[in-house]
């Protein structure tokens, strides 16, 4: 991918807008290969979603086409924080309160089937997407958060146990070095990978199956047939039995039945200059990925080759220029790390994830159009353990079915996908994680 440059005014070096993710890998070659007018299935998004379960259904023998609108990696599966943790918002208490214990129950087992389903693809198939396993700290904005933080390591759901420890703040130097936190929970079996590399091994993981995955070729109007499905593109028109939905963050007008059921959020990240291996082991000893308890989200690790912070979070309303928000997030990363300000910013991008208004993702069919998406910020684990699943799905397996198919997949009245209401309960929010509450 190109790299764009352009220079900061506070900053006299150009800061990339491109994500540090794609600096240091080649997009896979496009073989080429002509539109096919028929297909059994067309799958609509080359994200991990799409390209997971555009395997599953070209290794069953099912001819498949992957489109994309954007380059390779334009999307939020080239652009996230590459961070692999248990991913179910919902408390166990919550989603039993909504579905029962026996629902609930189901839900989160496979938020951590998602995880362990990524581990293995790591660990044991030889994936190639610098899968390391450093755990979290999970840091406590506030000393009631640390009380709250605490008891649920001490309060875990028979059943759904992780390997959680506890850190005071007194023992907080060992983990992080700042003061920002009051303590917080290392949880051991996160991991992180690097996302761009994860999206060229679900890339070449589909062509190897067979799939026909194209980028660049928007699908400009879809509509029923009398076989399926017409797919329109600036290359021409597609016939396919089945259609899946895999845009997530990025659904639009093309389907107006699930762009009202997820709320686009931009997520934005910042990449500093080379620290060195010494300075970055002082910020963050074991090199883990770091979250904390505030409602404005921030999110961070130390780069692969553990010479840089790649800081992240919700810096913005709608911003869609990531060098707009570099001050912003500037000040994000120096309210935890106030030693790194010397430190040039080389990299920021934005990428835009789907949050629900449920706070789970959602896969499943309308009148025959499958849909897989709403991984609410989680993307990295869901969308590569549910991308699979939906392609069995499509395919009439068994092993498709999974705890979430009896879900509605809820919308709001008025809400045709502008999240008009964002902007002022991001405002709310900043106001309460500013005061402590």
């Amino acid at each position: 991918m190109i790299q764009t440059t352009r220079t900061l005014a506070s900053q006299p070096q150009p800061i990339s807008i491109s994500p540090f993710w794609l600096s240091d890998v080649a997009a896979p070659a496009d073989p080429g290969a002509d539109l096919p007018r028929d297909v059994d299935i067309a799958v609509i998004g080359a994200g991990y979603t799409g390209l997971c379960a555009a395997r599953e259904t070209a290794a069953a023998g099912r001819s498949t086409l992957v489109l994309d609108a954007g380059r390779f990696g334009e999307g939020c599966s080239g652009r996230n924080g590459g961070q692999v943790a248990y991913s179910i918002k919902p408390t166990f208490a919550q989603l039993s309160a909504r579905h029962g214990a026996q629902v609930a129950m189901g839900i989160c087992r496979e938020g951590f089937a998602a995880v362990e389903h990524l581990r293995t693809l790591a660990t044991e198939e030889g994936l190639d997407a610098d899968w390391r396993p450093v755990g979290a700290f999970y840091g406590a904005h506030t000393r009631k958060h640390f009380d709250a933080l605490r008891r649920e390591a001490e309060q875990q759901s028979t059943g759904l146990d992780q390997r959680i420890s506890v850190v005071q703040r007194a023992d907080q130097a060992q983990e992080i070095a700042t003061d920002f936190y009051h303590g917080g929970l290392i949880y051991h079996d996160d991991a992180a990978v690097h996302p761009a590399k994860l999206l060229i091994a679900m890339l070449a993981r589909a062509r190897a199956a067979g799939a026909n995955v194209i980028h660049e070729c928007a699908v400009s109007a879809l509509q029923r047939s009398s076989s399926g499905f017409e797919l329109q593109t600036a290359r021409g028109i597609v016939h396919a039995r089945q259609v899946l939905i895999a845009t997530n963050g990025y659904t639009g007008p093309l389907s107006p039945w699930e762009r009202r059921r997820v709320i686009p959020i931009g997520s934005y990240q910042i990449a500093t200059e080379p620290l060195g291996l010494e300075r970055m082991r002082a910020l963050i000893p074991h090199g883990r990925i770091v979250g904390d308890t505030r409602r404005v989200v921030a999110y961070y690790r130390p780069s692969p080759d553990g010479q840089r912070v790649i800081f992240g979070g919700r810096a913005a309303l709608a911003e869609k220029n990531a060098l707009a928000v570099v001050p912003r997030m500037r000040q994000m990363l120096l309210q935890i790390f106030p030693q790194l300000q010397d430190a040039a910013i080389t990299h920021a991008w934005v990428g835009t994830v789907a949050f629900t208004f449920d706070r789970l993702m959602h896969l499943g069919q309308r009148e025959g159009l499958f849909h897989c998406m709403g991984y609410c910020g989680s993307g990295v684990p869901m969308a590569t353990y549910f991308g699979r699943r939906i392609g069995q799905q499509m395919l009439g397996l068994p092993e498709g079915r999974t705890a979430f198919d009896s879900l509605k997949f809820p919308t709001r009245p008025l809400y045709a996908g502008r999240p008009w209401f964002l902007a002022p309960s991001i405002l709310v929010y900043r106001t309460l994680d500013a005061l402590g509450l």
